[in-house]
């Protein structure tokens, strides 16, 4: 049996899960968040928790996989609906930075253009200094992946540590070119 599956989740005040045939449902105060569940997994709400049990026999190797990563993604969705998720980024470059508007993120990075990105639904975007950017939303997958895309615009180069990064983020450093004489 999975260790992390077998645990339910508590569901705290303020936040109701749906549970249909193929699909869980969460509610809170920071939005509504859904998930497409296999057939091999069976999820039900007993009193304040959420439990998420294999069908059939359970020995497919399939089933044993998903056990835990549905219950696992139904706890995020309750943290996130609850808390919402975070991801911090910063800018390392002289006259680099970045400027949110609404829905998009304007960085100035060293190139000739500026480049525009364009937030998902459901993720706000905050640049509380020019060199930092701050995502937030309910939906871990959402904050993650689009923080990765802006890291993936300039990511951190080893030799001089310029580039875009997460906070807190180590970047190994190399020694440049070395002159004998």
């Amino acid at each position: 049996m999975s260790r992390v599956g077998k645990n339910p989740v508590p569901i705290p005040s303020g936040v109701t899960v749906d549970v249909k045939p193929q699909e869980v449902a969460v509610k809170g105060p920071k939005g509504n968040l859904t998930l497409p569940v296999r057939s091999e997994i069976k999820v039900s709400v007993d009193g304040d928790q959420v439990v998420v049990e294999r069908t059939g026999s359970g020995a497919d190797r399939q089933a044993r996989a998903l056990h835990g990563t549905t219950r696992a993604h139904i706890a995020n969705m309750i943290k996130g609906v609850t808390a919402g998720f975070e991801k911090k980024l910063e800018i390392v470059g002289v006259g680099w930075n970045a400027k949110a508007q609404g829905k998009k993120l304007t960085l100035n990075i060293g190139f000739c253009h500026p480049v525009n990105v364009a937030m998902p639904d459901g993720v706000e975007v905050e640049t509380p200094g020019p060199n930092q950017i701050v995502f937030r939303g309910a939906d871990c997958q959402k904050v993650g992946e689009i923080a990765a895309v802006v890291r993936k615009v300039r990511p951190p180069e080893p030799y001089k540590g310029k580039g875009i990064r997460y906070d807190g983020e180590y970047v190994r450093r190399k020694a440049g070119k070395s002159f004998g004489s």
